[in-house]
């Protein structure tokens, strides 16, 4: 039973760490995390881009293009935890920034894939 308790607090805190830097973020890019025509247009770049635009984008001297290439890291590093703690049937869950962001990444890779409704990947 320890095993589980120390594996639900590992990918909470890992979750709630990357929401902070989701959150910060997100007030470096001036983002309202309710605009969902903005936030779509930030996950169809982030779906576009690939791992060559992200880099170039952490590279960028503009603070506004950094901080939107560490966005678009950290929504990797946000997925790649859930998708852990799946796994090992540990339930984790990002807070509502990230909630915002992967909704806007799930519906324009559903638009792209005609997938249909959740848990449906296509």
């Amino acid at each position: 039973m320890g095993c589980i308790v120390i594996g639900i607090e590992f990918f909470a805190r890992n979750a709630e760490d990357l929401e902070h830097e989701i959150a910060k973020l997100g007030v470096v890019l001036g983002l309202d995390w309710a605009d969902v025509p903005a936030l779509r247009s930030l996950a169809r770049e982030a779906l576009d881009g690939g791992a060559g635009h992200v880099q170039d984008l952490v590279r960028s001297p503009d603070p506004s293009r950094h901080a939107k290439g560490e966005l678009f890291a950290i929504a990797v590093m946000m997925l790649r935890v859930l998708e852990e703690s799946a796994e090992e049937g540990i339930p984790a869950h990002g807070g509502p920034c990230w909630k915002a962001f992967g909704k806007a990444l799930y519906q324009e890779w559903a638009a792209r894939t005609g997938a249909g409704g959740v848990g449906n990947p296509g």
